[in-house]
């Protein structure tokens, strides 16, 4: 499962939106990822890393996205079709990983129907029981419009879970 050595990855540009949507489309329609507005995606492209093949073209993507001090999730995770088992997933993950370190984040959460690959990267389910922040941390995150909070915090008004995916975290060292 090598990835082909003239794969890059590099910082999301506004100029990779449109190719980033055309790889989520299929992710999307089989309600693996969740659809985002073009608005949204804009935004976020500081958070985004691509892959990029030999012809300069987007092959794959993945964003971190900070939700408090120390405390990160992995967002819109996917590669191209054409490209499944090669290794980009796992390069996007493990830079995406660095990133959080770089940023001074210590724990990364996911929302993912994928458990085998994120548990390859030492990600674990949430269980029920799970503290995932302390109490003070909690009611300000509370306070948080965002979605992927709502998900991480388990809050009933996201229940049931938009997609059905599983819960994971991870202590980065």
């Amino acid at each position: 499962m090598s990835a082909a050595p003239e794969i890059r990855i590099r910082n999301a540009r506004t100029g990779d939106v449109i190719r980033m949507v055309e790889l989520m489309e299929p992710l999307v329609a089989r309600r693996i990822l969740l659809g985002k507005d073009l608005v949204d995606l804009y935004a976020a492209v500081p958070e985004f890393i691509v892959a990029i093949d030999a012809e300069e073209r987007v092959i794959g993507y993945g964003a971190v996205h900070v939700m408090w001090e120390q405390l990160g999730e992995v967002r819109t995770l996917g590669v191209s079709e054409a490209w499944l088992g090669r290794g980009i997933g796992h390069r996007l993950l493990d830079a995406l990983e660095e990133r959080a370190r770089d940023l001074g984040l210590t724990q990364l959460f996911c929302l993912t129907f994928e458990t085998d690959f994120f548990e390859r990267h030492g990600f674990a389910e949430v269980g029920e029981d799970t503290e995932l922040v302390a109490s003070d941390v909690y009611a300000e995150l509370l306070r948080s419009n965002d979605e992927g909070v709502a998900e991480f915090l388990d809050l009933a008004r996201v229940k049931p879970n938009t997609l059905g995916n599983t819960r994971m975290v991870k202590q980065l060292p």
